[in-house]
């Protein structure tokens, strides 16, 4: 495997310092291989691969291993995951599909950063069963997919930033299966659907426009790009957007976080926006403590960091945007270069309900 390269990004973070935020993120891995939200806290599948795709760009390649490993140990024979754990203990059985598909994007990334292709496909297997386990809830007209499953059944219920990561997902998985020598051309169709819906039907979306996610995520899992997506960016930006702080929650609440300003940084840098994303990367460096962890939000009103939590996610989704702004490791366009080639119908929306029907 080649060495591991670290980011940095000249006159905001030098290597050494991506280091010490990755080292933060291990510090809290437990021995089983789970990355909680901090020490003490509890698990969730979707933080705990985000977590590894950091310790992964910070060069801790064992460590990212073993988070792997603990996903595919705590998958159910459904190929899905309980949607929050602690201490190894199962606290919400429920099952999230944007949770579960991002399995994909994570082992993905760790194949392209680390070349190691034997471990992709010792992983092969939890992907594809997460995946399959995820279409089977693509039951919207559109193509959207119901957010959760319980005992009850699905929640009917579909989310717009939901959909949006596992679009992107879903392009990582079809790579993986490219790479890996085992096409699943079924897939490639829930993609085109589930990419459609997102194009052309919000109404197919529960409505959570307050919330900054659903304004980038369509971009940043690549269903939107291009001027559509610029156009998109530029219509909220001072609603969203806190000069010298980084980006709000929610648009009606005086809260920055550092998660979602380094995901709009990785979605500015998808459009080719460098100059915006790097300004946003230089503003949430604030909620830096110094021991290189991240607080995950500042009260702007009252200058209050609020929750009282440095969160790995955080630190997480910053160490995921250095790599990007700064080119350094060979993983640093997983949300950039996957461009989906999809196949959209010419002129008026005829819709993809009828041109690529659901094989189910």
């Amino acid at each position: 495997m080649p060495a591991a390269e670290l980011p940095a990004v000249p006159g905001v973070l030098s290597a050494h310092d991506c280091l010490r935020t990755a080292e933060t993120i291990a510090a809290a891995q437990q021995s089983d291989g789970a990355l909680p939200w901090f020490t003490g806290g509890h698990t969730d599948p979707w933080d705990h691969i985000e977590n590894a795709m950091a310790l992964t760009v910070g060069g801790l390649w064992d460590q990212a291993r073993d988070a792997y490993r603990w996903s595919a140990k705590t998958q159910r024979d459904d190929g899905s995951w309980a949607m929050q754990f602690r201490d190894g203990v199962v606290e919400n059985a429920d099952s999230d599909t944007n949770f579960c598909a991002y399995i994909a994007t994570g082992v993905l990334h760790y194949l392209t950063s680390t070349e190691d292709s034997a471990f992709a496909r010792e992983m092969w297997p939890t992907v594809r069963a997460a995946i399959d386990f995820v279409l089977s809830l693509q039951r919207g007209r559109f193509g959207e997919i119901h957010w959760s499953l319980g005992p009850a059944g699905s929640s009917g219920e579909a989310l717009l930033t939901g959909c949006s990561s596992i679009f992107h997902s879903l392009r990582c998985a079809l790579e993986l299966a490219e790479r890996l020598g085992d096409p699943q051309p079924s897939w490639e169709v829930a993609a085109l659907r589930l990419g459609h819906a997102l194009r052309d039907h919000p109404e197919a979306f529960l409505d959570k426009s307050r919330y900054s996610m659903d304004w980038y995520y369509p971009i940043l899992g690549g269903a939107i790009r291009g001027r559509r997506g610029y156009d998109r960016i530029t219509a909220r930006w001072p609603e969203f957007v806190i000069p010298t702080l980084g980006i709000r929650c929610v648009a009606d609440q005086p809260w920055v976080t550092g998660a979602e300003t380094c995901e709009l940084v990785l979605a500015l840098d998808a459009l080719g926006d460098q100059r915006r994303a790097r300004q946003l990367f230089i503003n949430m460096q604030h909620l830096r403590d110094p021991d290189g962890s991240y607080w995950t939000g500042l009260v702007f009103t009252d200058g209050k960091r609020w929750p009282e939590e440095r969160t790995t996610w955080t630190a997480a989704a910053m160490l995921l945007a250095a790599d990007a702004l700064s080119r350094t490791t060979p993983g640093n366009g997983i949300f950039r270069d996957l461009l989906p080639n999809l196949r959209t119908p010419a002129g008026p929306c005829e819709c993809a309900a009828d041109l690529y029907p659901n094989p189910s």
